[in-house]
């Protein structure tokens, strides 16, 4: 598949089952966003810490990875292509995951120290409403790293997003919201150079993008209920594991 010149447009197909599912999970979130820009507009201001200054967050968050896809278009397509760069990356990856929760517990852990009680442990994080426009475009370089295959969009997101003292919760959400507009534009600008594929293709096509969607519908259900409590470390041992079996399979055993 990687050496199909309609491989990306395939990969994106699927990336837009997964969009669709996100809107559809967030679809009261999208509907303030349109609200939010609305009124952010009627009103010719934004104030911190408002629904509208979420939505100019997510906006804030989307513009590095939209303009780095854009001006790099042609060399990430090489990189897609390379199953050894994605296997060391994905090393790579679960690296970021790892240390990124290495630093939350040891925020969570000088809290614990410092006797502070619940409420003043949760103070140290902070709801998504709290972030600046800068903090807001940290979140969407670490997103925009995600254009390296093997680096999860998700996974660089959330830590950015626990960098700036975000709680787990808020981090995910975050970092679903910032994906939705960007996974769906890439879709739509590669899906038409499919023009000209056989039916079977096209119904290849349309079953990836249903079984794409219906994954990312439940996987985030699950991870959001999974990040009241849970932690990134799972996630980072999988990326090491699979990642070094394929450097294994690639560099040792030529496959």
């Amino acid at each position: 598949l990687v050496r199909d010149k309609n491989f990306l447009p395939l990969i994106v197909a699927l990336h837009l089952g997964t969009s669709i599912a996100l809107v559809i999970y967030f679809w009261r979130v999208w509907l303030q966003v349109l609200r939010s820009i609305v009124k952010t507009v009627k009103d010719g201001e934004v104030k911190r810490g408002t629904e509208e200054w979420v939505s100019f967050l997510i906006i804030i968050g989307c513009i590095p990875g939209g303009l780095l896809g854009v001006f790099l278009e042609t060399p990430l397509k090489m990189l897609f292509a390379s199953p050894l760069v994605a296997a060391a990356f994905l090393v790579v990856n679960g690296t970021i995951l790892f240390v990124g929760e290495q630093l939350r517990r040891r925020t969570e852990a000088k809290a614990a120290i410092a006797n502070l009680d619940a409420k003043k442990r949760e103070a140290q994080f902070r709801p998504l409403s709290s972030l600046s426009w800068k903090e807001a475009a940290i979140v969407g370089f670490a997103q925009a790293l995600a254009l390296i295959p093997g680096i999860s969009r998700s996974g660089t997101t959330m830590v950015a997003g626990l960098g700036v003292r975000l709680n787990h919760e808020d981090a995910a959400r975050y970092s679903f919201l910032l994906g939705t507009p960007l996974i769906a534009a890439a879709a739509l600008l590669e899906v038409p150079q499919l023009a000209g594929q056989s039916m079977t293709v096209w119904l290849y096509v349309l079953l990836g993008i249903v079984v794409a969607g219906v994954a990312a519908f439940l996987s985030t259900k699950f991870l959001l209920k999974y990040f009241e409590t849970g932690r990134l470390y799972p996630f980072a041992y999988y990326c090491w594991a699979v990642g070094l079996l394929a450097l294994f399979l690639l560099l040792v055993l030529h496959v």
